[in-house]
């Protein structure tokens, strides 16, 4: 207990942190284990970063934290049950003001619909990372999507990155501009990595792209050889891997190459946001170069304003390392959930209410908006955009692209399964 604040408990959360005795609590829900934990240890320390701006306030309330784990050691990344008893904490802890999470889409669809119907009044969810779009829209999704997260018929999530129709219809872009003419498609099963490549198998298709495979990788297969020798027998010129680098990505990485070659010879190879981290070049070491991967936001180091002073400042925490990308989304997570509290009355709906009214004007990401479905919109500069990046020593940016509407309306409209 801490003042009018209950911590949560030492199974899922560290430590609950605060200046000032906390009027409320915030909470981050992120793997804090296996190969993600590259990038979410630090997107942690970004949010911890905004709050020092803050002076750990939101407008007059003083702000608890707690960080929060939504992996296990056994799965070594997110886990069902660990993401639903987190929620269950969550929802039946009346401190609980908002949560900055999930990381994972899959961990989301768990999370969102106890948030929603939390016995105290629905707690906001603020997302840095969640891109599966039928999280918020129906477009290409089961019947029953969105509507299963939300039972009490009102949104309480949104986030602060666009979903992945979008992410498909710039990766398909770029590989135009490699020259791929025939893709094979992989996908890890999950609901982010099945979503994102039946997307991009659709953009693909509108923009003349030829598919001529689509397949799963078991994350418990100890070598992939088999199936690179069958789509080396397709005559692709490119794999795009939809999926994260936690479902044994790696491995598949390394038998790319040992049966297919270089990521820049005959068969080039693409990967998504789930790829975008250094923990992708450590794990699979020199078969990752040359590697593309994509992610949401300008690049970096090319981050204007407010958010170039975020990077400068944030940089200097870091002892040298590089910034990840989804820190950048992290901190704006953080910024959009702590104006939010600030303009409320210090009740749950009021913050939730608070969010869809955001209007974001030159913040860490650019400028945008929350519209009603919990999505950005209206953007203007980072939070349009999307880096694509080349792996080497360390990430490196190679291109800023916007994505095409159309294109992504196609990927969208053509559905991403059930």
């Amino acid at each position: 207990m801490a003042g009018k604040v209950t911590a949560l408990p030492a199974s899922s959360c560290a430590k609950l942190e605060s200046k000032a005795t906390p009027d409320l609590l915030l909470t981050s829900d992120l793997p804090m284990q296996g190969s993600s934990r590259t990038q979410t240890v630090q997107m942690v320390q970004a949010i911890k970063y905004v709050l020092d701006q803050r002076s750990w306030k939101a407008g007059k309330y003083n702000i608890g934290f707690q960080v929060c784990d939504d992996a296990t050691s056994q799965a070594g990344k997110w886990d069902s049950g660990k993401c639903n008893s987190n929620a269950q904490a969550y929802a039946g802890n009346s401190s609980v003001i908002g949560v900055i999470g999930t990381f994972n889409s899959g961990c989301a669809a768990i999370e969102i619909p106890v948030l929603n119907q939390a016995a105290g009044g629905a707690i906001a969810m603020v997302s840095p990372a969640n891109t599966f779009p039928c999280l918020t829209v129906h477009p290409g999704c089961s019947k029953s999507e969105p509507d299963k997260y939300y039972p009490t018929s009102k949104r309480n999530y949104a986030r602060v990155v666009p979903y992945d129709a979008y992410q498909a219809a710039i990766q398909v872009a770029f590989m135009k501009e490699q020259g791929v003419k025939k893709l094979y498609i992989l996908n890890d099963k999950e609901a982010y990595g099945l979503a994102v490549a039946t997307l991009t198998k659709n953009a693909a298709t509108a923009e003349g792209i030829q598919v001529v495979g689509f397949a799963a990788w078991a994350k418990e297969s100890a070598s992939y050889e088999a199936t690179m020798r069958k789509i080396g027998t397709s005559g692709a010129d490119a794999i795009f891997l939809g999926g994260l680098i936690d479902e044994n990505g790696a491995q598949v990485i390394k038998d790319k190459v040992s049966v297919l070659g270089p990521n820049d010879g005959k068969v080039k190879l693409f990967a998504p946001d789930g790829f975008t981290t250094q923990a992708t070049i450590d794990e699979a070491g020199p078969a990752s170069k040359g590697m593309y991967m994509s992610v949401a936001g300008t690049a970096v180091e090319n981050l204007v304003g407010k958010g170039k002073e975020f990077v400068t400042g944030f940089t200097a925490q870091l002892n040298g390392k590089p910034v990840d990308p989804y820190s950048t989304y992290a901190a704006q997570a953080a910024e959009v959930m702590l104006d939010a509290i600030a303009a409320s009355d210090g009740s749950r709906q009021s913050v939730i209410d608070n969010i869809f009214k955001t209007k974001v004007r030159n913040g860490i990401l650019g400028s945008f908006d929350i519209n009603k479905n919990g999505d950005v919109s209206g953007g203007k500069g980072a939070v349009v955009k999307y880096a694509m990046y080349v792996a080497a020593a360390k990430l490196k940016a190679v291109k800023e692209l916007e994505p095409d509407q159309k294109v992504a309306d196609a990927a969208l409209g053509a559905g991403t399964g059930g």
